[in-house]
């Protein structure tokens, strides 16, 4: 995957993962009252963006 390319240049980056996580973990209700989530429009099943909302300090 990692040396795919398109005929327009398009390059693949990938990162393998190999840490375990624990499952069935809950987020809390103020995670998800600050992050909005964006599903993409093709196969939002899967594919989707999570945007944190920004915090100004100072």
């Amino acid at each position: 995957m990692a040396t795919a390319t398109t005929r327009t240049g398009l390059h693949v980056f990938t990162t393998i993962l190999d840490k375990t996580y624990q499952t069935g973990r809950k987020v809390t209700d103020d995670f998800k009252s600050n992050v909005q989530i964006v599903f993409d429009k093709f196969l939002p099943q899967w594919n989707y963006t999570a945007k944190p909302e920004l915090q100004v300090i100072g």
